[in-house]
Formats: C-alpha cells, structure tokens, sequence
C-alpha cells in the first residue's frame, strides 16, 4: 500500500466521504494534490465501496482479511438496482459507478456458484459454474440481500 493510500485509508476511517470529489479536497487538505482520475483508481486498487450510511452513500473500505466476505458481498448487494438471468449469466444492473465495487466483492467472496464476474460502470456479469444457471444466481442474489434490500429479480 503507497503512502497515498493509506492516507486515503485513515481519511476513509475518520471521515463520511460521499464523493470522490470530496475526496480530492480531503487530500489536498493534506498536501495531496491529485485528480478525481487518481483518486478513482486508488479507491479501485483499495478495493473501496460505496456502503448506505445515516441515508446517504459513502465510501469505505473493509480490511478483507477483517471482514467476512459474504458480509462484504452482502454490503456490495445493497447498490444492486436489478437482476436479470440469461442462460447461464446473471447481469446485475447498478446506479453509474457502483458496478466494479461489486464484481470485486463477488470476486473476494469466491462462491462456488460463481465462475467469474466482469464489472463495468453500472453494470456486472456474472458467469455461473456449471451445472448452475443464471436463475441460480439471481435466487443466491437474492437469498444474500438483506430484506430492505433494493434487488428486483
């Protein structure tokens, strides 16, 4: 981990950071002047997600070796805005920006449903391992997701 991300880390710790663009302003309160471009692949390589708190979203980052990864992955779920199954694919739909938080939670969780995931702007694919379907992941998807949750199968 640089330097910059761990100053991104304890800024992430102390404070509500909503947007990226609030973070560039954190960092050059302390010095560090860069581009919400820097700061949007640092929070990618940090492994960053966008988590509901007190109403609003911000970003936060769980220590994956603290943190169950299925609670990880339930965390990443809550910005699934819709599923919808094909064959052995499940494409899930999020808001602009969320969809590479949530591959990557899918990708630490190592499911043994999931043979992979391709996470984009707002959307993700999931690939099911055989025998399973797309279905079979929509149903886990769901089963996951918290009942306050804002999946629509």
């Amino acid at each position: 981990m640089t330097a910059r991300h761990q100053i991104i880390a304890a800024i992430l710790d102390r404070c509500e950071v909503s947007s990226q663009g609030q973070l560039v302003e954190l960092l050059a309160a302390e010095q560090i002047h860069v581009t919400q471009a820097t700061v949007s692949r640092d929070l990618d390589r940090l492994g960053a997600v966008r988590v509901r708190r007190g109403g609003h979203m911000v970003y936060a980052l769980p220590a994956e070796e603290a943190v169950d990864p299925i609670a990880r992955l339930r965390e990443a779920l809550s910005l699934v805005r819709g599923l919808e199954a094909a064959g052995n694919l499940l494409i899930l739909r999020t808001a602009p920006g969320n969809a590479m938080p949530v591959a990557r939670a899918f990708d630490i969780a190592e499911l043994p449903e999931v043979a992979g995931s391709i996470g984009g702007d707002d959307t993700i694919l999931l690939i099911a391992r055989e025998p399973g379907t797309g279905s079979d992941l929509a149903d886990l998807c769901v089963h996951l997701q918290s009942p306050s949750g804002a999946i629509h199968a």
